[in-house]
């Protein structure tokens, strides 16, 4: 049998509402509860192996206060490649970052410190870390 591979939309719509609900800090079980569906539904929503049709995709915005749009934002295209600016990589690897508890939790206690200065040393600190690491690898 072969197995069905999400749509990258999908998956990224998926992510997305993944990293809302954490940053809003509503558990799988809650938005399930909320829409009506099990927690289980929802994983598979996040993952993207279901598919969220708009009027559910717009319950779930009200509900974690985005816009629809919110979740689309980064989306992979499927065309022409991205030109300018834009780095597509990068965005898709800053989603992936913030929909992990980890992401999540380190984002918000980040943001949380007000010294410029403490914020600059605490990158120099991952950066020092993340290179002896990529060292011992």
């Amino acid at each position: 049998m072969i197995k069905k591979v999400p749509n990258p939309i999908d998956k990224h719509v998926g992510s997305r509402v993944r990293m809302r609900r954490m940053l809003a800090g509503v558990s799988q079980e809650k938005l399930g509860e909320a829409l009506g569906l099990t927690f289980q539904q929802v994983q598979k929503y996040e993952k993207g192996s279901n598919r969220i049709s708009a009027s559910r995709l717009q319950q779930i915005a009200k509900m974690l206060d985005v816009p629809v749009a919110f979740f689309f934002d980064g989306a992979p295209t499927g065309d022409m490649p991205e030109t300018g600016f834009a780095d597509s990589a990068a965005t898709t690897y800053i989603s992936d970052f913030l929909a992990t508890s980890e992401g999540v939790q380190l984002t918000k206690a980040f943001t949380r410190i007000k010294s410029g200065r403490v914020r600059r040393r605490i990158i120099d600190l991952v950066e020092a870390l993340a290179e002896e690491d990529a060292g011992t690898a």
